[in-house]
């Protein structure tokens, strides 16, 4: 099967050697997201601004791929405190609807950047 490499201006360029997201078949592996604004690619301030970037920023790739934040399926969220785990459920409430995705959540000692939450996603479309 072939690779098909996702890219939008919409979210922040690629920081490192990878790319936004890969779609092979009909799955779509998405890199993780931080609270980058992609107009400016610096770091929007606080946690509650970073949640909704990174949810910004992953719907911004999934349309760059014909998809949508409802063709996810699975969710890995990285927290440097976990304390702010009930700040993320409570925006992706915003971003999300029933069923939701499956997800993981890890706390982590730290992200690129100084980030305080990233997430990632893999999107099944049809």
């Amino acid at each position: 099967m072939s690779r098909k490499i996702i890219s939008t201006a919409a979210a922040p360029a690629a920081i490192g050697t990878y790319s936004q997201a890969v779609q092979v078949g009909d799955t779509v592996y998405m890199s993780g997201q931080i609270g980058l604004d992609p107009s400016t690619m610096t770091m929007v301030e606080g946690i509650d601004a970073q949640i909704v970037r990174v949810f910004d920023n992953l719907k911004a790739v999934a349309e760059a791929a014909g998809a949508s934040l409802a063709d996810a399926v699975k969710l890995n969220i990285y927290l440097t405190d976990l304390a702010n785990f009930a700040k993320v459920n409570e925006t992706m409430a915003r971003y999300f609807s029933q069923p939701f995705p499956a997800r993981a959540a890890v706390g982590v000692k730290e992200l690129p950047r100084g980030a305080l939450v990233e997430a990632d996603a893999v999107l099944v479309l049809g």
